[in-house]
């Protein structure tokens, strides 16, 4: 709302003025109040039309654009200032700007009576034939005692005066809006926090608390069903980035980001949390952050680094260095920290699980957003929020749609949570915020890009380490049966270096590893040494034929482009240069006379970046760059990301940005809409989930717990008797869809056959395997006790 603010006298000395300066900063964050002088009006003299003065033109312009004018009215001999009365009538003579015009009167005294018979006098004068003014009906807003009213900032002091006031100011924009036919906001509200928080990642996660910790009631929500919270920080490897020199980390950012540019303010937010991250985790998580830099040693469980930085080429990246909570990584011990802080909080934030956003909900007239609609089952639910809603979805990497328009490809298979689907990005193009970074996302995989392929809904593996896939007889096709990358690439994050820039490799529809019986055998051979290949599945998805021809016709790719990618394969070997993409000489051996085997590989995806843009408050922006009233954004979804990805960077991110959007989506704000609806406040799945194994136990069964997985507690069930583990039952996990589901269902039936916790951990499930282990271990502790006794 755009107001015209009338300061009723000519004295330079007026706590009216006072009042309406105070009232334009007041409320700032829900109208613009232009606040005008009449001094530099002449006196009324019934001119031609041609001789209006440009003053009372200017005034009569400012006024017509306006949604409603408020008026400050001193009171003088119980009545208003000539002055004021001199600015009415040239506004009603040949200009009528006041025609049907909302104003609001306020006005100061220095005594106790206040401007009653100034702002009676006026109300018959705004009335008058030719003025037609819609006055304000009630509200009489009387100051009394000005001189004592304002501090020497000019801001009131008396907390009810200040209350009455906002009531006011309420009821004003309420008229202002019914007077000018705009669409009143009419909701059935079923629930009221103070603080929504979509999405239970790390940054939710941090923003919630944060929000909590600053006085709010707080909703935190995701569509992950209970054990499946924690978005793509739950997969992470538990890096965050972080540098001792703020100058250096300036540089390297600005470099990791050309040719393009970020906002100064909101880098600057963002890399001075991150040269603080070690403070962070002292003060914030209770821990004395490893640095990976300057604490890891040889023989730790985390490899040694020759350096930090992931583009170590560029300026200031010496400075760069990782926080771990402890020496060791990809055990989502920073995730369950974060969770952990989220459950301590129970009194204050409500968890909702397997619970859907589907929009937000904004006044059409002030464009704040006033709560969220969210699909809990088959309900839909419509939630207030008083001071603020965070977006802290994650990214669109399993929404078809959104990869096909941003990404140009219509499914890249996810190695991180199968619940980012981008319903922020939807949610807040609903209300008009401004996108940025929609083209960038991560990658990883068992190569540069690429996955094995799966069935739809599974992650893909990330295998960071097995040299026979790029060492040998066995290279990458495209969907034409050519290569198209390096095989041996160094890659950063799933980008290669391609004439000059950072790149994952061109997507394509359904790309194969290619390999001959050679490279077979070797395979066989690793399987029967170590047990099992890491991944799996290989044997069992693998495609062969006797001919290069017969494969491709099996694999519907050009028979005589693939036969042609041997023959030059085969050539590079024998002059020890791989013309085409460099590959090390040294790792290629050319392809024998067959059979020939392919298996299907898959584009991959991280981590998408894009989302609304957010300044250095965490406020998301709209397309004019301005603030959207009560929305705040962290994390993946709109990511500060603009070119080159430093790892690391997203968990810092989360931390950093969490932070700034839960402590100011919590800040009180006075054009906060009162609501009282409670029907669905006090749930929270999380709590639930967590009290929910009310474990009945038989004669030699025991319980044990670890909370060494991916999630929360691992809780098992063992059976114990005879000197021997009989059965080991898994009661309560928060284990991953794929792996560690195998692990669930594995090492249970692995300890009771060895009757010993002594057992192979599943491959990609070290994590999931150690929890099991540990938990029966805990429960078996429980078994010597009881003999003990």
């Amino acid at each position: 709302m755009k107001y015209v603010a009338l300061i009723g006298t000519t004295a330079q000395q007026s706590y009216n003025r006072e009042l309406l300066q105070f009232m334009n900063h007041h409320f700032s964050q829900r109208a613009t109040i232009d606040v005008n002088e009449i001094t530099g009006i002449p006196l009324f003299n019934e001119p031609d039309q041609d001789d209006i003065p440009a003053t009372v033109q200017i005034l009569n312009d400012k006024i017509s654009q306006a949604d409603g004018v408020i008026i400050g009215v001193p009171e003088y001999d119980h009545a208003i200032p000539a002055a004021l009365k001199n600015v009415i009538e040239w506004l009603s003579y040949q200009l009528h700007p006041f025609a049907n015009k909302p104003v609001m009167l306020v006005g100061t005294s220095l005594g106790v009576q206040g401007t009653c018979r100034a702002q009676g006098d006026l109300r018959n004068i705004l009335n008058a034939p030719g003025v037609d003014a819609q006055v304000l009906p009630g509200n009489e807003y009387m100051l009394s005692y000005a001189a004592k009213a304002f501090d020497q900032n000019g801001q009131m002091v008396d907390a009810p005066s200040i209350k009455f006031l906002e009531r006011c100011f309420d009821n004003f924009e309420k008229y202002v809006k019914a007077l000018n036919g705009t669409p009143a906001l009419n909701v059935n509200w079923h629930g009221n926090y103070d603080v929504i928080v979509l999405g239970f990642g790390g940054a939710g996660a941090s923003a919630a608390r944060f929000a909590a910790d600053n006085g709010a009631k707080v909703l935190l929500v995701d569509a992950a069903p209970f054990g499946r919270e924690g978005g793509n920080t739950r997969y992470s490897a538990q890096h965050v980035v972080t540098g001792e020199s703020l100058d250096k980390l300036t540089a390297y950012y600005q470099a990791l980001g050309a040719p393009f540019s970020t906002p100064t303010k909101t880098l600057n937010a963002y890399l001075s949390g991150m040269n603080k991250i070690p403070t962070y985790f002292e003060k914030y998580l209770g821990i004395k952050a490893v640095s990976w830099k300057h604490d890891i040693k040889p023989g730790d469980a985390v490899a040694i680094k020759k350096t930090m930085a992931e583009y170590p080429e560029l300026a200031g990246s010496e400075t760069v260095d990782f926080a771990l909570v402890h020496k060791r990584d990809k055990d989502a011990a920073l995730w369950k920290l974060l969770r952990q802080k989220v459950l301590e909080r129970a009194d204050n934030i409500d968890v909702w699980l397997d619970s859907r956003a589907q929009h937000l909900i904004q006044d059409p007239s002030t464009k704040i957003i006033q709560g969220v609609q969210i699909k809990r089952g088959e309900r839909l639910l419509n939630i207030h929020a008083n001071n603020g809603v965070v977006l802290a979805m994650g990214g669109f990497e399993n929404n078809p749609e959104l990869t096909q328009t941003y990404l140009h490809s219509n499914h890249l298979t996810p190695l991180g949570t199968l619940y980012n689907r981008g319903d922020g990005v939807k949610m807040a193009q609903e209300v008009d915020a401004k996108m940025w970074h929609m083209t960038n996302y991560e990658s990883h995989g068992i190569l540069p890009g690429i996955t094995f392929k799966e069935d739809a809904n599974e992650r893909g593996r990330q295998i960071e380490h097995w040299p026979l896939l790029k060492n040998g007889s066995i290279f990458v096709i495209a969907d034409d049966g050519t290569r198209y990358f390096q095989e041996d690439a160094k890659h950063r994050h799933g980008h290669v270096y391609t004439h000059g820039s950072w790149l994952i490799p061109m997507k394509n529809q359904h790309p194969y590893l290619i390999f001959d019986q050679t490279q077979y055998d070797a395979f066989k051979q690793e399987e029967s040494q170590a047990g099992q290949l890491p991944y799996p599945k290989f044997m069992t998805k693998l495609v062969s034929a006797p001919t290069i021809a017969q494969l491709a016709d099996k694999l519907d790719v050009p028979a005589n482009n693939l036969q042609q990618t041997v023959t030059d394969f085969n050539h590079y070997t024998e002059v020890g240069r791989d013309f085409e993409f460099g590959r090390d000489p040294q790792t290629m051996r050319q392809l024998d006379g067959g059979p020939y085997y392919a298996i299907a590989a898959a584009n991959d995806v991280l981590n998408t970046q894009g989302g609304p843009q957010r300044n250095e408050n965490a406020q998301i922006l709209n397309v004019n760059d301005e603030p959207i009233p009560h929305l705040f954004g962290a994390g993946e979804l709109g990511g500060i990301v603009a070119n080159c990805y430093q790892g690391g960077g997203n968990l810092a991110e989360c931390l950093i940005f969490g932070k700034l959007a839960g402590e100011n989506a919590a800040r009180p704000k006075v054009d906060s809409e009162s609501v009282t609806a409670n029907e669905a406040n006090g749930i929270n799945d999380l709590v639930d989930g967590e009290t929910a194994s009310n474990v009945k136990l038989a004669a030699d069964q025991y319980l044990g717990s670890s909370n060494a997985g991916l999630g929360g507690k691992v809780i098992v069930r063992v059976t114990y008797n005879d000197h021997k583990i009989q059965a080991v039952d898994v009661i309560q996990h928060h284990e991953s869809e794929d792996v560690g589901l195998t692990a669930i269902d594995q090492i249970p039936q692995e300890i009771v056959a060895a009757n010993s916790t002594s057992v192979d951990a599943v491959s990609g499930a070290s994590a999931s395997s150690r929890a099991i282990k540990e938990a029966v271990q805990d429960a078996l502790k429980q078994v010597k006790a009881s003999v003990t006794n």
